[in-house]
């Protein structure tokens, strides 16, 4: 199929799960209640995902308050209860974050619950999101390694173990989520890319690293703000990841101040293009999906695009964030039809 689709990782929180304070079952305990609620949001999600003609499905990280945390919430040696303040992607912006304390150890299985659900009511290709390690670095004070590139390979040890253990749940793409390779160039060509290769070693499915300029927040926007008409880092990592392991490459495109002419250094990877705009919430059509996805035919061939959103969507309304996935599904098949 040309142009497949799928969503870069995160949706909205139904207002259910977005309002945890609402009890609709007082004969149940609030955390059993919690956890049927996030059933539910991954399963309608799955539902509209399929109904808007999303090829490859995620369970939308419905579990998770932060892409981060929720993986860092199931490991040994990590403080929650004495948060820091902390600078995040070179101090763009302030963050109260957990602490590394003593030698990390998964306690048992991270996402075992998220992804069997969600691969027991979907019949479709299931993406899962995992944080890479440079970023979850970036998201977390260290008061026990006291060297960010072993605390690093510690995370992207137990990374590993959660991924393998995901591709034995049924998942069929494994993306890495890894803002901060946009923040430290120097730092991925030296570490960062052999730190996620070691996260993603071994797997039998396939793998992806998901690289952008973050969500459609204040500090991210106001950031970008300062980068200028063009927007190329990625100029200097795209060549070291190309001839990483890592299989694909998701990348925003839509309202993105990236030149395209940057995919071209990426010939051995699939491109998951994002022609969905995550920082506005105006919603695309058809033909505006199209458009994007001409404009990356000129740099990446049409059998190695899967067309995507620019990052997540979480922190959306949840009707722009529906309207948006259709939007994504109609302008796939129109480009198929005018482009296959």
């Amino acid at each position: 199929m040309l142009f497949p689709t799928t969503i870069a990782g995160s949706l909205p929180k139904p207002e259910w799960l977005a309002e945890p304070n609402i009890l609709w079952a007082p004969w149940k305990s609030a955390g059993e209640q919690l956890s049927r609620a996030k059933r539910d949001a991954t399963l309608l999600w799955l539902k509209l995902q399929e109904d808007f003609g999303i090829d490859i499905v995620t369970e939308g990280e419905q579990s998770r308050q932060h892409f981060v945390h929720g993986f860092l919430e199931k490991i040994d040696g990590i403080d929650f209860a004495h948060k820091v303040e902390m600078g995040i992607r070179a101090d763009r912006y302030k963050a109260m974050v957990p602490q590394v304390v003593a030698p990390l150890r998964l306690k048992g299985r991270v996402h075992a619950d998220e992804a069997r659900i969600a691969r027991t009511h979907t019949t479709r290709k299931l993406k899962f999101t995992l944080p890479g390690p440079m970023t979850i670095i970036d998201t977390i004070a260290d008061r026990y390694y006291g060297d960010r590139v072993k605390m690093a390979f510690a995370f992207a040890e137990l990374l590993n173990e959660e991924a393998k253990a995901l591709a034995a749940d049924g998942v069929d793409l494994i993306q890495f989520d890894e803002p901060a390779f946009n923040v430290y160039m120097a730092e991925v060509n030296d570490w960062g890319i052999k730190a996620l290769e070691r996260a993603a070693e071994g797997l039998p499915c396939a793998t992806a690293v998901h690289i952008c300029y973050g969500y459609g927040i204040k500090a991210n926007t106001d950031w970008k703000q300062t980068l200028g008409s063009e927007w190329r880092q990625y100029e200097l990592i795209f060549p070291a990841i190309d001839k990483s392991s890592i299989q694909q490459v998701a990348i925003e495109c839509r309202n993105s101040h990236v030149p395209l002419d940057l995919l071209s250094a990426l010939p051995n990877k699939l491109v998951q293009a994002g022609v969905i705009d995550v920082a506005s919430d105006e919603v695309e059509t058809a033909e505006d999906v199209v458009k994007v996805i001409e404009a990356v035919l000129k740099f990446v061939p049409k059998s190695n695009i899967i067309a995507t959103t620019n990052c997540g969507m979480a922190p959306m309304r949840r009707d722009i964030a529906e309207a948006k996935l259709a939007a994504l599904g109609a302008g796939a098949r129109l480009a198929r039809e005018k482009l296959g």
